[in-house]
């Protein structure tokens, strides 16, 4: 970028920042029915333009209109639903018990903006990930400023076009483009910065927002285990891990990145999960209408490196040109490999064995905190003893992804994996700042808190025992 057109971009975020603040300041999205009003007119605008989402999504990843709805459409819509229904009570002052330390007092949580918030979306459910957070951030009573992910151009285009039908821009806009633009936005102070990404990214996010120390909720990823004892039915195992590992083509942050099994079942895991493939997706996946793509030949390429000196035991094809990679199972990779330090992020899936829980744990402890992690058993106190021992954003026993869809459980990771919550009224808690308030009364003034203090120790001791 030339130094005229960094100083143009610069100028014009800094004018759109400035005009939010104003409008900001005007208490107008404070307002409840103001508010309620445009997500209602969200709803409306989204609900219009649900075929050009779904085509949208299609043409950047080739992506059927089922999972579309699955993954993305109906969960923004199921997002939306939840926010106009329950944001006057999630907005209402919230009555908490009052200490005899601030006796007479009536104690409450008053929830309120942060000011104007910067979204920073990403690439692999570029719909979803774009909307749920504004919603929240919206119906919290903010003003925001959405990037969108320039890889994926035809869904980006419909966001901003969503958001301009609906909002002024100094309450809510989309602003696309590429690095520089992030750079730029980046650059900027910000009351409050969502960030959905990779882990590298997320630290030169962190990194900016230190600078004003701006609060920060960065949703990244990691290598998320599967564990499989020998207790389960293999064939429902096979079942739910080809759907969960090869939805939207593997590039799903909380996609299990590689499987832990027992070593006396591995082989048999290994065939019924090549007949669930080909069940699944047919003896040619690339000609599947329901196995979407790679979202570039960069990412093509990456994939196709961490392949490299891998036993595979099924799969394997590359179409670079078509940006395709079919389901491909990887035996017993080597620890050090490329292809177990990164996350995955595509149709790969290793399968490691374990005899003993200290075989576990020297796979797991090696690597850093995951954003999700699975566990197949029957086994009550195998399960107990894992899920307790292993620290992870989410979790799920004897199904995959599903904690994403429940809105009453937080989403967020651990460490490397991300920090911060959303979902449902978390996502409304995150896009707020909890303001407790003591009002206290006027009625009774006891001396005691008050100097001259000799004599007082002994009561002072006693009420701080007893009474909170």
């Amino acid at each position: 970028m030339n130094t005229f057109k960094k100083t143009l971009v610069l100028d014009t975020i800094s004018n759109i920042i400035s005009h939010q603040r104003g409008f900001f300041k005007s208490q107008k999205t404070k307002d409840l029915d103001y508010r309620l009003s445009l997500l209602k007119a969200l709803k409306v605008e989204i609900l219009a333009n649900e075929q050009a989402v779904i085509d949208a999504l299609n043409k950047d990843f080739k992506k059927s209109e089922f999972e579309a709805y699955l993954s993305e459409f109906g969960i923004v819509i199921s997002e939306l639903n939840l926010a106009i229904k329950h944001l006057k009570k999630w907005a209402k002052p919230k009555r908490i018990k009052s200490s005899l330390l601030t006796f007479p007092s009536k104690d409450y949580l008053y929830q309120e903006p942060f000011g104007t918030i910067l979204i920073l979306a990403p690439w692999n459910y570029p719909f979803l990930l774009a909307m749920e957070p504004l919603i929240m951030a919206l119906a919290a009573g903010n003003t925001v400023v959405v990037k969108p992910s320039e890889l994926t151009v035809h869904t980006s285009k419909v966001i901003t076009r969503i958001i301009k039908n609906v909002f002024p821009e100094s309450h809510a806009t989309s602003i696309e483009g590429g690095v520089e633009i992030s750079t730029a936005l980046l650059a900027q102070k910000w009351d409050y910065i969502f960030f959905t990404g990779s882990t590298k990214i997320g630290k030169i996010v962190a990194q900016a927002a230190a600078k004003y120390l701006t609060p920060v909720v960065l949703e990244l990823g990691g290598k998320s285990p599967c564990i499989i004892d020998d207790s389960v039915n293999l064939k429902l195992v096979a079942r739910r891990l080809v759907w969960g590992k090869f939805l939207n083509g593997g590039q799903t942050c909380i996609a299990p990145d590689y499987v832990i099994a027992k070593s006396n079942i591995k082989q048999e895991l290994i065939a019924v999960l090549k007949t669930e493939i080909l069940r699944r997706y047919g003896e040619n996946p690339e000609g599947s209408a329901d196995f979407p793509r790679i979202i570039n030949k960069n990412n093509i390429k990456r994939l196709e490196t961490l392949l490299m000196d891998s036993s595979i035991a099924f799969g394997g094809e590359i179409n670079a040109n078509e940006c395709y990679i079919s389901p491909t199972i990887v035996d017993e990779p080597n620890l050090n490999s490329q292809l177990m330090q990164e996350e995955i992020f595509g149709p790969i899936l290793p399968i490691l064995t374990y005899d003993t829980e200290e075989d576990i744990e020297q796979i797991i402890w090696n690597i850093e905190k995951p954003l999700s992690f699975y566990v197949f058993s029957n086994n009550t106190s195998f399960i107990k003893e894992t899920i307790e021992k292993y620290s992870f954003g989410g979790g799920v026993i004897n199904d995959l992804l599903i904690h994403f869809g429940n809105h009453r459980l937080p989403f967020g990771g651990v460490g490397a994996s991300g920090m911060g919550k959303y979902h449902g009224k978390h996502g409304f808690d995150t896009f707020s700042n909890t303001k407790p308030i003591v009002k206290r009364g006027n009625w009774f003034d006891p001396s005691f808190r008050y100097a001259p203090y000799k004599g007082k120790m002994s009561l002072l001791r006693t009420v701080f025992k007893y009474f909170g």
